[in-house]
């Protein structure tokens, strides 16, 4: 395990003790206080930490010197077991502290699904997946907005995108791209065969306008009558938008809105996300540790899970985990999955810390 030097530590204290003095000085200027301000909070939970480690390793050493006393040794002896305990667990703790942020990690998220091999049951499969989503983001108390929804003759969606908001959405969601697999009998299965199946899930951080810079040059914008569900309005208003990022290629289509302006806004807002995306992942394969990252490597193409109907498990391929609790995760029962894979994440990065 990686252990943070006492130099480390030190400099943490110092750091966060010069903060909150320079802070109570009220002699600095507004944007300096915020700028500082901003700083002191991030580095609270880590300082927090470190005295605990420095409280720990301090008591482990004194109860150490008192074994030489004949009289203290039993009580001495008995302490440090619980010390020599609790000392790796906050050791562990200010090492994850540590670990380099995700500067998306606190943003809300674009999720994308589009259904994959199997046809009817992949889009039947896509809809489970939103469901799914869905009622896990209600339970961490975010909100879940449909921006676009292609949805399929026999059910469920070819294609869905959804902006989900709350905190720290991205932090949670951002292990589930890739293809997700599904083996069920269809109902349409008069044999009682078990099919295949398969959907894709993109979760991308949302972008703000200062995120990515878009100029309208850039841009390709067609305007044409929506088709498709969506009321009398559909054949008659000429309100969908087909947006061509020219230097990247992307092409984001917008027609679930009545209005031209909702449906331009919508476009730009999944350009956005696509585009930051896309420098993200750049930055993310010009690093060794994120090539080495078999959680965090973002490919949409892998195999990520299988959800098997007929034996109720669920299986993530990348941490070998089966949970044999289908039924309440396809319901959105998803925290023990979400967790391991951050878990997995975070041993990953700290492994790679040492090398």
């Amino acid at each position: 395990m990686t252990q943070v030097s006492e130099r480390q530590i030190d400099a943490i204290i110092e750091r966060h003790a010069a903060l909150q003095a320079r802070m109570a000085t009220g002699d600095m200027a507004p944007a300096d206080f915020v700028a500082a301000s901003k700083e002191f909070a991030e580095l609270e939970p880590v300082a927090t930490a470190a005295r605990e480690v420095v409280r720990l390793r301090g008591e482990l050493t004194s109860l150490t010197e008192m074994l030489a006393d004949p009289e203290m040794k039993a009580m001495a002896a008995e302490e440090i077991v619980a010390l020599e305990a609790a000392l790796p667990a906050a050791e562990h703790d200010l090492a994850l502290q540590l670990l380099p942020k995700d500067v998306a990690d606190a943003r809300a998220a674009m999720l994308e699904i589009r259904a994959g091999t199997g046809g009817d049951e992949a889009a039947l499969f896509a809809g489970d997946l939103l469901r799914m989503y869905s009622r896990f983001a209600d339970g961490q108390g975010w909100r879940v907005e449909i921006i676009s929804a292609n949805e399929a003759e026999m059910g469920g969606y070819k294609e869905v995108v959804a902006s989900v908001t709350g905190q720290g959405v991205f932090a949670k969601l951002k292990f589930e791209s890739g293809v997700h697999r599904v083996q069920r009998v269809p109902a349409t299965e008069s044999q009682g065969r078990i099919h295949t199946s398969a959907a894709t899930v993109a979760v991308l951080p949302e972008a703000e306008e200062v995120d990515v810079a878009i100029n309208d040059s850039d841009l390709k914008i067609d305007i044409y009558r929506a088709s498709g569900a969506g009321g009398q309005h559909v054949n008659t208003t000429d309100s969908a938008i087909r947006i061509t990022h020219i230097p990247s290629g992307l092409v984001v289509i917008q027609q679930d809105q009545r209005s031209q302006h909702k449906n331009r806004a919508k476009a730009m807002q999944v350009l956005r996300a696509r585009l930051y995306d896309l420098e993200r992942a750049k930055i993310h394969d010009a690093e060794a540790s994120a090539r080495k990252s078999m959680v965090g490597s973002g490919d949409r193409s892998e195999r990520i899970r299988t959800y098997n109907f007929p034996q109720g498990r669920v299986t993530d391929h990348r941490i070998n985990l089966t949970l044999h609790r289908l039924p309440e995760i396809i319901e959105g029962a998803m925290d023990e999955l979400i967790d391991a894979l951050i878990a997995e994440d975070q041993a990953q990065r700290l492994a790679g810390l040492g090398d």
